[in-house]
Protein backbone atom coordinates (compact mmCIF):
# COMPACT_ATOMS: atom_id res chain seq x y z
CA UNK A 1 0.00 0.00 0.00
CA UNK A 2 1.45 3.35 -1.07
CA UNK A 3 1.52 6.02 1.64
CA UNK A 4 1.09 9.11 -0.52
CA UNK A 5 1.06 11.54 2.38
CA UNK A 6 4.38 10.24 3.70
CA UNK A 7 6.02 10.29 0.26
CA UNK A 8 4.73 13.80 -0.41
CA UNK A 9 5.94 15.26 2.88
CA UNK A 10 9.16 13.27 3.40
CA UNK A 11 10.56 12.81 -0.10
CA UNK A 12 8.83 15.40 -2.25
CA UNK A 13 10.97 18.24 -3.63
CA UNK A 14 9.65 21.57 -4.84
CA UNK A 15 10.46 22.59 -8.41
CA UNK A 16 13.47 24.72 -7.51
CA UNK A 17 14.97 21.90 -5.41
CA UNK A 18 14.39 19.38 -8.21
CA UNK A 19 16.03 21.64 -10.79
CA UNK A 20 18.96 22.35 -8.44
CA UNK A 21 19.44 18.61 -7.84
CA UNK A 22 19.59 17.89 -11.58
CA UNK A 23 22.06 20.77 -12.09
CA UNK A 24 24.26 19.71 -9.17
CA UNK A 25 24.44 16.09 -10.31
CA UNK A 26 25.41 17.26 -13.81
CA UNK A 27 28.29 19.28 -12.34
CA UNK A 28 29.44 16.06 -10.66
CA UNK A 29 29.16 14.13 -13.94
CA UNK A 30 26.07 12.27 -12.76
CA UNK A 31 22.40 11.98 -13.68
CA UNK A 32 19.40 11.23 -11.49
CA UNK A 33 19.51 7.68 -12.87
CA UNK A 34 22.26 5.12 -12.48
CA UNK A 35 23.59 4.90 -16.03
CA UNK A 36 26.14 7.15 -17.70
CA UNK A 37 24.34 7.60 -21.03
CA UNK A 38 21.72 9.56 -19.10
CA UNK A 39 24.19 12.47 -18.88
CA UNK A 40 23.77 13.47 -22.52
CA UNK A 41 19.98 13.46 -22.21
CA UNK A 42 20.08 15.30 -18.90
CA UNK A 43 22.17 18.14 -20.37
CA UNK A 44 19.68 18.59 -23.20
CA UNK A 45 16.76 18.36 -20.79
CA UNK A 46 18.11 21.15 -18.59
CA UNK A 47 18.10 23.35 -21.70
CA UNK A 48 14.57 22.21 -22.55
CA UNK A 49 13.24 22.91 -19.05
CA UNK A 50 14.87 26.34 -19.05
CA UNK A 51 13.34 27.12 -22.45
CA UNK A 52 9.84 26.08 -21.34
CA UNK A 53 10.28 28.01 -18.09
CA UNK A 54 11.07 31.16 -20.07
CA UNK A 55 8.78 30.86 -23.08
CA UNK A 56 5.61 28.97 -22.09
CA UNK A 57 2.61 31.02 -21.04
CA UNK A 58 -0.54 29.54 -19.58
CA UNK A 59 -3.60 29.90 -21.80
CA UNK A 60 -6.43 32.21 -20.76
CA UNK A 61 -8.72 29.21 -20.37
CA UNK A 62 -6.34 27.34 -18.07
CA UNK A 63 -5.59 30.50 -16.09
CA UNK A 64 -9.32 31.03 -15.61
CA UNK A 65 -9.82 27.42 -14.44
CA UNK A 66 -6.93 27.74 -11.97
CA UNK A 67 -8.21 31.04 -10.56
CA UNK A 68 -11.63 29.47 -10.06
CA UNK A 69 -10.40 26.47 -8.06
CA UNK A 70 -12.39 26.06 -4.87
CA UNK A 71 -10.60 23.08 -3.31
CA UNK A 72 -6.93 22.65 -2.44
CA UNK A 73 -4.89 19.90 -4.10
CA UNK A 74 -1.53 18.24 -3.85
CA UNK A 75 0.30 17.46 -7.12
CA UNK A 76 2.81 14.63 -6.73
CA UNK A 77 4.95 14.17 -9.85
CA UNK A 78 7.12 11.14 -10.62
CA UNK A 79 10.02 12.22 -12.81
CA UNK A 80 13.73 11.88 -13.66
CA UNK A 81 16.22 14.42 -15.00
CA UNK A 82 17.08 12.23 -18.00
CA UNK A 83 13.47 11.91 -19.23
CA UNK A 84 12.73 13.97 -22.34
CA UNK A 85 8.95 14.04 -21.89
CA UNK A 86 9.39 15.18 -18.29
CA UNK A 87 11.64 18.04 -19.40
CA UNK A 88 8.91 19.33 -21.73
CA UNK A 89 6.10 18.93 -19.20
CA UNK A 90 7.22 19.46 -15.59
CA UNK A 91 7.74 23.23 -16.09
CA UNK A 92 4.04 23.41 -17.04
CA UNK A 93 3.09 21.71 -13.75
CA UNK A 94 5.17 24.34 -11.97
CA UNK A 95 3.50 27.21 -13.82
CA UNK A 96 0.07 25.83 -12.89
CA UNK A 97 1.02 25.49 -9.22
CA UNK A 98 2.52 28.99 -9.16
CA UNK A 99 -0.60 30.47 -10.77
CA UNK A 100 -2.83 28.72 -8.21
CA UNK A 101 -1.57 31.02 -5.44
CA UNK A 102 -1.41 28.22 -2.89
CA UNK A 103 -4.38 26.13 -4.00
CA UNK A 104 -2.00 23.55 -5.53
CA UNK A 105 1.01 22.26 -3.59
CA UNK A 106 3.50 20.69 -6.04
CA UNK A 107 6.22 18.16 -5.20
CA UNK A 108 8.52 15.97 -7.29
CA UNK A 109 9.96 12.53 -6.54
CA UNK A 110 12.42 10.44 -8.55
CA UNK A 111 11.00 7.35 -10.21
CA UNK A 112 13.90 4.99 -9.55
CA UNK A 113 14.00 5.87 -5.85
CA UNK A 114 10.25 5.25 -5.55
CA UNK A 115 9.58 2.06 -7.49
CA UNK A 116 6.55 0.93 -5.42
CA UNK A 117 4.94 4.31 -6.16
CA UNK A 118 5.91 4.07 -9.85
CA UNK A 119 4.59 0.52 -10.09
CA UNK A 120 1.25 1.67 -8.72
CA UNK A 121 0.99 4.07 -11.67
CA UNK A 122 2.14 2.20 -14.78
CA UNK A 123 1.26 3.21 -18.33
CA UNK A 124 0.54 0.18 -20.53
CA UNK A 125 2.57 -1.91 -18.09
CA UNK A 126 5.63 0.36 -18.21
CA UNK A 127 7.15 2.92 -15.85
CA UNK A 128 6.64 5.82 -18.26
CA UNK A 129 7.18 9.29 -16.81
CA UNK A 130 6.30 11.95 -15.95
CA UNK A 131 3.30 10.85 -13.90
CA UNK A 132 1.10 13.48 -12.28
CA UNK A 133 -0.80 12.14 -9.27
CA UNK A 134 -3.45 14.55 -8.00
CA UNK A 135 -4.15 14.10 -4.30
CA UNK A 136 -6.65 15.70 -1.97
CA UNK A 137 -5.52 18.37 0.48
CA UNK A 138 -4.33 15.91 3.14
CA UNK A 139 -2.73 13.67 0.49
CA UNK A 140 -4.43 10.46 1.56
CA UNK A 141 -6.59 9.95 -1.54
CA UNK A 142 -5.79 9.88 -5.28
CA UNK A 143 -8.28 12.04 -7.19
CA UNK A 144 -6.80 11.76 -10.69
CA UNK A 145 -3.66 10.88 -12.63
CA UNK A 146 -2.14 12.07 -15.89
CA UNK A 147 0.78 10.49 -17.76
CA UNK A 148 3.16 10.49 -19.52
CA UNK A 149 2.48 12.82 -22.48
CA UNK A 150 -0.49 14.40 -24.31
CA UNK A 151 -2.80 11.83 -25.91
CA UNK A 152 -2.25 13.14 -29.44
CA UNK A 153 1.50 12.60 -29.04
CA UNK A 154 0.94 9.19 -27.48
CA UNK A 155 -0.92 8.15 -30.64
CA UNK A 156 1.73 9.65 -32.92
CA UNK A 157 4.46 7.80 -31.04
CA UNK A 158 2.65 4.51 -31.63
CA UNK A 159 2.70 5.23 -35.37
CA UNK A 160 6.35 6.33 -35.37
CA UNK A 161 7.33 3.13 -33.55
CA UNK A 162 5.87 1.12 -36.42
CA UNK A 163 8.41 2.82 -38.71
CA UNK A 164 11.48 2.69 -36.49
CA UNK A 165 12.70 1.52 -33.10
CA UNK A 166 15.80 3.74 -33.12
CA UNK A 167 15.64 6.02 -30.10
CA UNK A 168 17.56 8.99 -31.60
CA UNK A 169 15.09 9.16 -34.51
CA UNK A 170 12.08 8.82 -32.21
CA UNK A 171 13.48 11.43 -29.82
CA UNK A 172 13.99 13.89 -32.68
CA UNK A 173 10.38 13.44 -33.83
CA UNK A 174 9.12 13.70 -30.24
CA UNK A 175 10.96 16.92 -29.40
CA UNK A 176 10.16 18.39 -32.80
CA UNK A 177 6.49 17.88 -31.98
CA UNK A 178 6.87 19.49 -28.54
CA UNK A 179 8.65 22.49 -30.08
CA UNK A 180 5.80 23.08 -32.53
CA UNK A 181 3.05 22.44 -29.97
CA UNK A 182 4.49 24.93 -27.45
CA UNK A 183 2.80 23.14 -24.47
CA UNK A 184 -0.70 23.78 -25.88
CA UNK A 185 -1.86 20.14 -25.94
CA UNK A 186 -0.50 19.56 -22.44
CA UNK A 187 -2.34 22.63 -21.18
CA UNK A 188 -5.64 21.58 -22.80
CA UNK A 189 -5.51 18.15 -21.12
CA UNK A 190 -4.51 19.57 -17.74
CA UNK A 191 -7.27 22.15 -17.99
CA UNK A 192 -9.78 19.33 -18.59
CA UNK A 193 -8.32 17.42 -15.64
CA UNK A 194 -8.69 20.41 -13.30
CA UNK A 195 -12.24 21.06 -14.47
CA UNK A 196 -13.09 17.41 -13.83
CA UNK A 197 -11.69 17.64 -10.29
CA UNK A 198 -13.80 20.66 -9.48
CA UNK A 199 -16.93 19.09 -10.91
CA UNK A 200 -16.51 16.09 -8.61
CA UNK A 201 -15.32 17.91 -5.48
Amino acid sequence: MVNYSEIFSDQGMDYQTYRALVDQLLLEGKATGDVTYDLHYTKMNVQRMTRVDKTATLTDELTSTISGLKAHYKFLVITEGWCGDAAQIVPVFNKIATASLGKIDLKFVLRDKNLPLSDAHLTNGGRAIPVLIVLNEIADHVLATWAPRPQVLQELLKEWRKETSEMPILAEKLHGWYAKDKTQSTQIELNDLLKGLENHS
